[in-house]
């Protein structure tokens, strides 16, 4: 099981989650996928990807500045 961490600050919605799809193909069951971003939509966004796809969100913070951190089980 290993963690990977993604980095979407700076970018609009829908691009971070065009990045969380793009890497999921390469991580395996089990695996945490960190992500941090700054997009107003990021953690609903977030939230309605792993809803969809069955991924289990472990937890999403607010730290400073706007930006949001989240880990993602696949």
């Amino acid at each position: 099981m290993a963690t990977e961490k993604l980095d979407a600050t700076g970018l609009k919605c829908p691009q971070p989650i065009l990045k969380i799809a793009a890497k999921s193909p390469s991580m395996n069951e089990g695996d945490i996928l960190e992500v941090t971003g700054d997009c107003p939509t990021f953690e609903k966004d977030v939230k309605t990807w792993c809803d969809r796809l069955n991924k289990n969100l472990l937890w999403i913070r607010e730290e400073e500045n706007g930006v949001k951190r989240c880990q993602i089980q696949f």
